[in-house]
């Protein structure tokens, strides 16, 4: 077989091409941020899909369990994790249960977007955009709270999949869904091929600009290029959509690049039919893996890393109380959210529980919200990410702010 070298300019050409197409589809999450911010790594996992607040975390005894158990025949679990005198964990979350009994991981229980919608792809915009109600901003909630911090072009925050909404408008960005994706070193490139990229990108206009990003994306990430990764303490990570991810974010974290936001997602979670089968069945193994996945990412990374990491897990809305016809749940309201991290008030169920009996459901339907989702965001962002313009990130929703001692 003949091998054909490419000259020198023909090569280059390409490579600028493959840089351009990057700098238009990848740089899409990936913001800088200063070295010398004090604040922790945040990881924001969006479950979406709209999970069953209430099969992950069931009531477990009084008369909120009667009115659970009634309304679930089929779909009602049982030998839960016990959290308190209230509640109990889906057994399928056990790897996650020791990080909750060590004070590491807490629990916002009726939390969520608190605006009249069961609509996927609204609740998840008002949810990520940080206005419920109005799409007509401009900007996500990330991207503002960017942006009030201060954002230098020096080093990366990460999203692993496409572009969410809560990055929406923050440039520059990149999206990376593994290290070795993220390279040109595989076409052949040498140094002097990239010294010689960096003069065609030493220009002021906005593709010069975006090109000159890549190349500095590429080279904080080039020592993880073709690397197998051996996580610490014995972590192991499934070889699925959350594993691989938080895999990845790992690594990024452990360059000690400076890492402040990481964006994911995780599907899957719209369980209109065959939820489940008792304790198991579909979405148990969602549960499972979404539990192993976080319990490797926090072992991984500890100790070096947790006490600046802050991991939220939130979803866009949770399921009807009532089970359908189809041994599944239809789209809800109230929901739960996880947080996890060296900073955490854990071992703690929040937030108040309004009952299931039917005067208390929202809509007569759905577990209704006590606590807005911007609440726990914004206490986040006060106590961990050095961001207390809550008005600045959250627009018209200060006055409301509810903080409830989730953080140190």
């Amino acid at each position: 077989m003949t091998r054909t070298l490419l000259p020198r300019r023909q090569f280059l050409q390409g490579c600028s091409a493959a840089i351009a197409a990057m700098a238009g589809a990848k740089l899409t999450n990936l913001a800088f941020a200063k070295q010398d911010n004090p604040s922790d790594t945040l990881v924001v996992i969006f479950l979406r899909g709209g999970w069953d607040a209430l099969n992950v975390v069931p009531p477990m005894d009084g008369d909120d369990r009667g009115f659970y158990e009634k309304a679930r025949p089929d779909l009602k679990i049982s030998n839960l994790l016990r959290l308190n005198d209230q509640f109990g964990l889906h057994p399928a979350m056990s790897p996650l249960y020791d990080l909750y009994q060590a004070g590491k991981a807490g629990i916002i229980h009726s939390v969520g977007l608190n605006y009249d919608t069961r609509s996927h792809f609204d609740a998840q915009d008002y949810i990520e955009l940080g206005t419920p109600g109005s799409k007509s901003t401009t900007s996500g909630w990330i991207t503002r709270h960017l942006q009030t911090t201060g954002i230098s072009s020096i080093l990366p925050v990460v999203s692993t999949t496409g572009q969410p909404m809560s990055l929406l408008n923050f440039v520059p960005t990149v999206s990376i869904s593994t290290p070795d994706e993220f390279s040109l070193w595989d076409n052949g490139l040498r140094d002097s091929h990239m010294n010689a990229l960096r003069q065609l990108y030493a220009g002021e206009s906005l593709i010069h600009r975006a090109g000159a990003r890549t190349l500095d994306a590429l080279d904080i990430v080039r020592p993880l290029n073709g690397n197998t990764y051996q996580p610490a303490n014995g972590a192991y990570y499934n070889d699925d959509e959350l594993g691989i991810q938080l895999k990845t974010i790992a690594q990024m974290i452990k360059l000690d690049a400076g890492l402040r936001v990481a964006a994911v997602d995780f599907g899957g979670w719209d369980t209109h039919e065959y939820q489940n089968s008792g304790n198991e069945g579909y979405m148990a193994d969602l549960l499972n893996s979404l539990a192993s996945g976080l319990a490797n990412f926090y072992l991984d990374l500890d100790p070096g890393y947790t006490e600046k990491l802050s991991v939220v897990v939130i979803s866009e809305f949770g399921r009807r109380l009532v089970q359908n016809d189809s041994y599944g749940t239809d789209h809800g309201h109230g929901s739960v959210m996880l947080t996890l991290g060296g900073n955490v008030n854990g071992g703690q169920v929040f937030g108040s529980f309004p009952g299931l009996h039917n005067d208390q459901l929202y809509d007569h339907a759905d577990l209704a919200i006590t606590t807005d989702y911007r609440s726990v965001l914004g206490e986040l962002l006060s106590k961990r990410m050095g961001n207390a313009d809550i008005e600045a990130v959250f627009p018209g929703f200060s006055g409301n702010y509810n903080p409830l001692g989730i953080y140190r």
